[in-house]
């Protein structure tokens, strides 16, 4: 545990709260993405198989204990709740998530560290994660006028990758053998991913706008 993985944590965590505060108190998920919401709880589901069975420290199976909670607990706020589901606009998040998943499971079956099933789910929670942030930024540009939380939401998300991009370079100075490869392209791409978001996001907060995305 280093400064940068302890930020992204907390990042990353605060991401999911902020969203949370939205669906929960507004009763409302206008400008959210449930294709993207869908992949994460995928994605969790995958990586934290060995939750049971892998015990690490406490702050660790918490924290997978969180995700996989929240994550599944928006999905089915977003579907089910009788009012939160209103305010879905299913007409503009249309982006067809399915063609991520089967792409990145076969990527993760010839490309990972160890072939074993729980390995292959891990890399392939990786790849996933990598580019489940694209319905939530299709719909922001569809819908293009985003509140304030919705937009503090994408950008807690891509700010937890960016600060573990600098966990992994202070490790790999600091730790022998800190070489992961997979781990750190795909978070290379998630990152990068959210470089147009991040220039509009600055931009409005510079010139005290509200934030919206060219179509």
């Amino acid at each position: 545990m280093n400064i940068f993985r302890l930020a992204g944590d907390m990042t990353h965590l605060a991401s999911v709260l902020v969203l949370l505060l939205k669906i929960h108190t507004i009763k409302s998920c206008a400008g959210v993405s449930l294709k993207t919401q869908e992949l994460y709880a995928l994605v969790f589901a995958c990586r934290y198989l060995d939750i049971f069975t892998n015990f690490v420290s406490l702050y660790n199976t918490v924290m997978k204990l969180i995700f996989l909670g929240s994550s599944f607990s928006i999905v089915w706020y977003m579907r089910y709740h009788k009012v939160v589901r209103r305010s879905y606009d299913k007409d503009q998040d249309t982006f067809r998530h399915y063609f991520l998943v089967l792409p990145c499971l076969l990527l993760a079956l010839l490309i990972n560290e160890k072939f074993t099933f729980k390995e292959v789910m891990w890399t392939f929670s990786l790849y996933l994660e990598a580019v489940a942030i694209l319905p939530q930024l299709v719909l922001l540009q569809r819908t293009r006028n985003i509140d304030n939380l919705t937009g503090q939401y994408v950008f807690l998300l891509g700010a937890y990758r960016g600060l573990y991009i600098l966990n992994w370079i202070y490790r790999y100075f600091t730790e022998p053998h800190f070489v992961h490869w997979i781990t750190w392209i795909s978070g290379l791409v998630q990152t990068l991913l959210y470089a147009d978001f991040f220039y509009y996001y600055y931009q409005s907060w510079k010139n005290n706008q509200k934030l919206h995305l060219p179509a």
